[in-house]
C-alpha cells in the first residue's frame, strides 16, 4: 500500500472516531458538565487521540503533494510527530496525576491498561524519535498514528460499555 493510501485511510478512521465522541456524548444521560473527572479526562483522550492522528495524517498528505518528493518527509513528519505526542503525553499525565488516583486505579484492569498504553506510548514516541534522526520511513511514522487510532478506538469502547464513574 502506498504512504498516500494508508493516510488517507487513517484519515477517515480518524474523523469517525472524533464523531463517535459524539455519540458518546448524547447516549449519556447527564450533561458533560456533570461528569466525573475520570470520565471527562477518557473523552479528552478519545478526543486527542482521534484528532492528533488526523492532523499527523494530513501533515503527511501535504509533504507528498511536493513533487519531486522531499528526500527526508518523513524524517520531518516524524520529529513533528515527536514534539506533538511528547506535549500530548506531558499534558495528559499532569491531567491524570491531578485526579484522585486511588479511586480510578482501584481496579486491577484500570491499572494494567495505564500501564499497557503508557508503555506502548513511550514506545511509539521514542520510535519517532529514531526515525527522525537515523531512518528517515515511512512504517515508524505511521505506527504512531496506528498507536493513537487504536487508543482512540479502546477509549470509545470503553466508555460505551463500561457504566459511568
Amino acid at each position: 500500500m502506498e504512504p498516500g493510501d494508508a493516510l488517507g485511510i487513517a484519515a477517515q478512521i480518524a474523523v469517525a472516531l472524533a464523531g463517535f465522541a459524539g455519540v458518546v456524548v448524547v447516549f449519556r444521560r447527564e450533561s458533560i458538565h456533570e461528569w466525573s473527572p475520570a470520565d471527562k479526562l477518557r473523552l479528552r483522550f478519545l478526543l486527542t487521540n482521534s484528532i492528533l492522528p488526523l492532523g499527523l495524517c494530513m501533515l503527511g498528505l501535504l509533504l507528498l503533494t511536493i513533487k519531486p518528493m522531499p528526500p527526508g518527509i518523513w524524517r520531518w513528519c516524524s520529529g513533528f510527530a515527536f514534539v506533538v505526542s511528547l506535549l500530548f503525553a506531558i499534558t495528559m499525565t499532569k491531567l491524570f496525576s491531578r485526579l484522585d488516583l486511588r479511586q480510578i486505579q482501584r481496579k486491577r484492569a484500570t491499572r494494567f491498561v495505564s500501564y499497557l498504553f503508557g508503555t506502548f506510548g513511550t514506545a511509539a514516541i521514542l520510535l519517532q524519535l529514531y526515525n527522525a534522526v537515523f531512518l528517515g520511513a515511512f512504517w515508524p511514522f505511521f505506527t504512531s498514528i496506528i498507536f493513537q487510532l487504536v487508543t482512540a478506538m479502546f477509549q470509545f469502547a470503553r466508555m460505551i460499555l463500561l457504566p459511568p464513574e
